[in-house]
């Protein structure tokens, strides 16, 4: 035997590392990503509850609202009783699409068709409404 001991992992030792590690990412991985879409759904509904403030403050200041969501970040109204900009910019939704956005002069409705970007749907796809 020579004067130096080698040390390190052997091969057995790795590959029960390795399977340790993979059970782990099968237990927790499932609970992680449930969590993600949950924050997902949860940012939608915030940023829709901003851009509602947003919206009844251009309809305080010109007695309706506007007719698409860039009206809360330029003059689409040409009065001057508009007091904007009323956000920085117009967000994507969580899933980069766009909020769909209907208005009449009294109510306005914003939606997210969720993860699939399609009407309808169940769980993580389904719709989030203001």
């Amino acid at each position: 035997m020579s004067d130096k001991t080698q040390r390190g992992f052997t091969l057995i030792e790795l590959l029960i590392v390795l399977a340790i590690l993979a059970l782990l990412a099968t237990l927790v991985g499932p609970s992680l990503f449930g969590n993600l879409e949950r924050g997902r759904r949860t940012t939608a509904t915030a940023q829709m509850a901003n851009l509602s403030a947003a919206l009844d403050s251009y309809r305080i200041d010109l007695g309706r609202y506007p007719d698409s969501l860039k009206g809360l970040l330029e003059n689409d109204s040409s009065r001057e009783t508009w007091a904007g900009p009323y956000i920085r910019e117009v967000p994507l939704d969580p899933w980069g699409n766009q909020y769909e956005y209907a208005a009449t002069v009294r109510d306005f409705s914003l939606l997210s068709y969720g993860a699939d970007g399609l009407p309808g749907g169940e769980g993580d796809d389904a719709d989030i409404t203001r």
